[in-house]
């Protein structure tokens, strides 16, 4: 009975070192569509930075869109409904989510400039909370908190 005991406890100590969560968490994330959809609230600031992620198909095959406004920007406040009214202008993105974590927006312009990329890697999405950082800033970390969850 001993002996049993003792395989029972090799065998615990076995899985929870072979535990991904245990040891720092999976290192290839899958990350699903349906716990970005909605509206975010940036955390790591004051400045009342709010991002949509819509179930919206843009023009290019494979995205969707998306909004951000600031309603606290020192340069001057931007509300929900000033993006709103300006669609598909300032404000606005197209993104794509890749299951690994690549998160890719594609800034869209008022004037109907040129569009750029701007490149994610998401570190956490739950539907509650969102962290990603800059591809290009990896030191810069964003942290969002889900505020409504999205219907559509």
């Amino acid at each position: 009975m001993r002996k049993f005991y003792y395989l029972a406890l090799a065998a615990l100590v076995g899985i929870a070192f072979s535990s991904c969560s245990l040891l720092g968490g999976d290192k290839n994330p899958q990350f699903r569509m349906s716990d970005l959809e909605g509206y975010w609230l940036q955390t790591n600031d004051n400045t009342d930075h709010y991002v949509r992620f819509t179930t919206d198909q843009s023009d290019e095959a494979g995205y969707l869109l998306g909004y951000e406004w600031h309603e606290k920007d020192p340069a001057g406040a931007v509300y929900e409904s000033d993006v709103l009214q300006d669609s598909l202008g300032d404000g606005w993105f197209k993104y794509k989510l890749e299951t690994k974590g690549e998160l890719e927006e594609v800034i869209l312009m008022t004037n109907k400039g040129a569009e750029y990329s701007r490149f994610y890697t998401v570190t956490k999405l739950t539907s509650e909370n969102l962290e990603y950082y800059d591809q290009r800033l990896t030191s810069s970390k964003y942290y969002f908190s889900k505020v409504v969850k999205s219907n559509n």
